[in-house]
């Protein structure tokens, strides 16, 4: 990448000329075949992306030329997960449009695919410029959206050739990246200077999106549509069902830990013993049974991984650590499993965390207790929980410090603090209670980024078909 910039340099201001584009596709190249190997151990060992390599190389579609089209593109889970209400408004500005939806992750092709159907789903096309030309020869999109960040430099540049304004949504940018971007000098800048318009999700971050070039009249502060996605409700449909399924007791605490990453259930399951012999039911492994002298019930701890590949290694853990493992997946038809005291269960099945996350005492949010960038806080708020997280939430740092300005979340950093804060929730359910009333307040206050960010968009289209986007 030295001889990159190296040469992005001394190429001056023609980044769209034939020595950047063969620089830029060459560049693509070299990276690729670094990472091969480990992209042959994902699809090998662990079952990962082996589907849609003829939409990555542009074999998209056919779409049908009758309707004007959006393209959307949503990298993972939690991006495509911000896109449903966003999409239900800019339907109601614009009957007309169609919309596709690209992404790049297994989890988040499965989660776009039912919320949108596969003929207008496809995998996110690889950033040469022949499959990028491609695509958009294919697609003929009035507009893309990126969903959080995801700028490529062939996609960005074609698609400005073509006229076509590729807009930014929810837009998070790390202090991290931006030095990454930076590093790329002018190159990078002239990226970043292409997008028609970005929808900031707070104020640093609209100022990182200026530092790497984006003029600030295209720079708009609309909050995270996040806010948006987070239900507030006292229940969730099919919640009763779950509950049966599993055995989960109404009069029974119920400790959630959703959305863990590698690393963390073991931390949990430590937690979670400590959080037992402190309430004296546990005994050699064993709970003693339902109810302490203290008073409180004893909890059951239901832990829902982050991604599915795991499920299996997360069940073979709690097995390791001297619990039985109640697999969600086990009992699909609802009925009672007959779940003994001393079972955690598994929440192995997607679309349910937030049943999981409903039927709650007291919930953590994973990948926070190790260097995993955290996960959405704003879900358990939005349903009135008291939520805990570790100390690693960078990719959710903007809805975990607002929530702890209200005093509406609980940040620890040890299994010793973890079991802690799990005890005092139990120990003083008003408190707990509180805390999650304050959580969902901030959810409420916060919301109102999908109609903002509705509005510029159907400006963007306005502006692009007068021809004034610039």
């Amino acid at each position: 990448m030295g001889v990159f910039r190296q040469v992005a340099a001394e190429a001056g201001d023609d980044y769209d000329g034939p020595t950047m584009r063969w620089l830029a596709d060459l560049a693509y190249f070299l990276a690729g075949m670094l990472y091969l190997p480990v992209a042959l151990y994902q699809m090998v060992v662990l079952g990962k992306n082996r589907r849609g390599w003829g939409e990555r190389f542009g074999l998209v579609g056919p779409f049908a030329r009758s309707k004007p089209r959006l393209w959307i593109h949503a990298v993972s889970l939690g991006e495509v997960n911000c896109t449903p209400r966003l999409v239900s408004a800019l339907r109601e500005d614009l009957p007309d449009h169609e919309f596709v939806v690209s992404t790049t992750t297994d989890t988040g092709f499965a989660r776009a695919v039912e919320l949108y159907g596969r003929e207008r789903v496809f995998r996110f096309p690889l950033d040469f410029s022949p499959v990028i030309s491609r695509v958009l020869a294919r697609l003929a999109p009035s507009l893309i959206i990126l969903v959080e960040l995801e700028v490529w430099f062939n996609l960005v540049r074609l698609a400005d050739r073509r006229g076509v304004p590729v807009a930014v949504v929810n837009g998070r940018l790390t202090e991290r990246s931006t030095r990454r971007f930076r590093w790329l000098g002018a190159l990078g800048m002239s990226m970043f200077s292409r997008l028609a318009w970005v929808g900031a999700q707070d104020d640093a971050i609209a100022r990182r999106f200026e530092a790497l070039g984006t003029p600030p009249d295209r720079i708009e502060v609309t909050s995270s549509l996040k806010w948006d996605t987070a239900l507030v409700a006292d229940r969730i449909d099919g919640e009763e069902a779950l509950a049966k399924s599993m055995g989960i007791a109404a009069d029974r605490p119920l400790w959630v830990c959703g959305s863990t990453g590698p690393g963390e259930e073991k931390i949990i399951l430590s937690a979670y013993r400590q959080l037992l012999q402190e309430l004296g039911g546990l005994a050699q492994g064993v709970h003693s049974g339902p109810e302490v002298s203290v008073g409180i019930g004893l909890p059951a701890l239901a832990v829902v991984p982050r991604k599915p590949e795991r499920f299996d290694e997360v069940a073979r853990l709690i097995e390791r650590a001297g619990f039985s493992c109640v697999r969600r997946s086990d009992n699909p038809d609802g009925s009672d499993p007959g779940v003994q005291p001393s079972a955690v269960m598994l929440g192995d099945t997607m679309g349910e965390l937030r049943k999981f996350y409903s039927l709650a005492t007291v919930v953590f949010v994973g990948r926070s207790l190790v260097p995993m960038g955290g996960s959405d806080p704003m879900e358990a708020a939005a349903l009135g929980k008291p939520v805990l997280v570790g100390p690693h939430t960078a990719n959710f740092r903007i809805p975990v410090e607002a929530l702890a300005r209200r005093d509406a979340i609980r940040i620890v950093a040890s299994p010793d603090q973890l079991s802690g804060a799990v005890l005092a929730m139990l120990q003083d359910p008003s408190a707990a209670l509180a805390l999650g009333q304050r959580g969902r307040e901030v959810v409420t206050r916060n919301q109102g980024a999908t109609k903002r960010t509705a509005a510029a968009v159907v400006g963007l289209l306005a502006a692009a078909r007068s021809g004034s986007v610039r």
